[in-house]
């Protein structure tokens, strides 16, 4: 096949990121190549090895997932084009025909550990907990017999020759990971009406209400945001950017205006794309503010030409 048409994930085999990515229809005419890490699933595609990257980026319980927010804001650009939720349940995989007292030590990826904490506490409360590359890497390690068990999806049992001992385990109800799609830079995906849209803010200084002049481009047009984090530059301490979520489309006026603003007063605006939500449907959106559609937007701009032309 050719690079346009492989898909990277963050893996190995097993993983919960290589379920959420088989559930784009796309996925079934795809090469799937898993990779080590998020930084060498994302370069796969930066270097033009693959069409695009399936990556984690927020989990329900844990928020952010630092490695690709940070891959994100930094290095080539790239963009996301459709994002993935998938629910999250763990089960306790281990070699076949061992019993839950003989679990002594588990491992699974660290982001893995605060949903399944209160479980372990109650059923495990002498095991030894080690960090795994993945989910699935920690299945593989026990396979080799280096640990006892693992947290992973149920789906990787077979994979790696274990079984489920437990499964269901979670320790917050509708746990869920949101994937997304990344490609190199081209044209947004199509609106839907029901979309997100991702930036990178750069601070120019700290100073009194530096972020709230941020967050009134978007106020002040009526957008919505749906999550807001702030991660380190690299640059010293005090140094932060913002990752940004959005509801609407870059095409929206009402978005379209809030990133020029932004734009003027930022030093440094990435832009991540405007893609599809996840399991929302256009008739699911709330009624936008009044002032805030693209007809009120046309009508003031109108008025203004009017204005500057002496009609009004």
């Amino acid at each position: 096949m050719s690079p346009a048409s492989r898909y990277t994930y963050l893996g190995p085999e097993g993983t919960f990121t290589e379920a959420a990515l088989r559930t784009l229809p796309e996925a079934a005419t795809r090469e799937l190549v898993p990779m080590v890490s998020v930084p060498a699933a994302l370069d796969a595609v930066r270097n033009g090895e693959a069409g695009g990257s399936l990556v984690p980026i927020e989990n329900s319980v844990e928020g952010g997932v630092t490695a690709t927010l940070d891959e994100l804001a930094t290095g080539r650009p790239l963009m996301i084009y459709r994002e993935v939720l998938l629910p999250i349940a763990f089960a306790l995989l281990v070699r076949p025909g061992t019993a839950l007292e003989a679990v002594k030590t588990v491992t699974g990826h660290p982001v893995a550990q605060p949903q399944v904490r209160r479980w372990l506490a109650e059923h495990l409360p002498d095991a030894q907990w080690e960090s795994a590359a993945s989910n699935a890497d920690g299945a593989r390690l026990v396979q080799e017999g280096r640990y006892d068990a693992a947290f992973a999806g149920e789906f990787a049992a077979a994979t790696y020759g274990l079984e489920p001992l437990v499964t269901g385990i979670h320790d917050a109800e509708n746990a869920a990971t949101r994937f997304v799609l990344v490609g190199r830079p081209g044209r947004p995906a199509a609106r839907t009406g029901a979309d997100k849209t991702s930036v990178v803010l750069w601070l120019g200084d700290d100073h009194p209400g530096a972020l709230l002049e941020l967050l009134q481009e978007f106020a002040v047009r009526g957008v919505n945001l749906v999550r807001i984090e702030s991660r380190p530059t690299g640059e010293g301490i005090g140094r932060y950017c913002f990752s940004v979520d959005a509801e609407g489309h870059i095409s929206d006026r009402r978005v379209g205006e809030a990133l020029m603003g932004l734009r003027r007063i930022c030093p440094k605006v990435r832009f991540l794309g405007s893609y599809p939500r996840a399991g929302v449907e256009p008739s699911q959106t709330a009624p936008l503010r009044r002032g805030t559609t693209d007809d009120e937007f046309a009508e003031a701009a109108d008025w203004l030409a009017r204005c500057v032309d002496g009609r009004a």
